[in-house]
């Protein structure tokens, strides 16, 4: 597959227009990684919100994608990193059905439910980094 192998691709995300870049090019690159339509779709779902969570609770920050192939499995893998406040408490924001009143509902948990691989770096005063792939089936 011609993208797996190449450098990351990095975007800014500072603004709602960065929220919507982010959902065209993890689109991209889940069909270019041949993700089920399904499988395209929860991942599209997650990079949103972790992008919207980016803007308004980190500050703003970037999105790195990447096409990604090991020990034979094909996915995408994406890293939302902010230098905001990061998150006080890690279990309230990780609790199903908690959010702060302002992303699409699906906070943290629901994004973790809709990727296969999840990593939550995150410290006050900090900033915070999250890490998702999602595998070809």
């Amino acid at each position: 597959m011609s993208g797996f192998g190449r450098d990351p691709q990095v975007l800014e995300i500072s603004a709602n227009a960065g929220v919507v870049q982010a959902r065209q090019m993890v689109r991209a690159l889940a069909q270019e990684c041949r993700l089920s339509l399904v499988e395209q779709t929860k991942l599209i779902t997650a990079a949103s919100e972790l992008a919207r969570n980016t803007l308004i609770y980190g500050g703003g920050g970037t999105m790195t994608a990447v096409l990604v192939d090991e020990r034979g499995r094909r996915g995408v893998r994406l890293v939302f990193a902010d230098q905001g406040p990061g998150i006080l408490d890690i279990d309230l924001a990780m609790t199903d059905g908690w959010t702060s009143g302002n992303g699409m509902g699906l906070g943290l948990s629901g994004s973790k439910r809709l990727v296969d691989d999840f990593v939550l770096d995150t410290a006050p005063g900090q900033g915070t980094t999250v890490t998702i792939t999602k595998w070809a089936r």
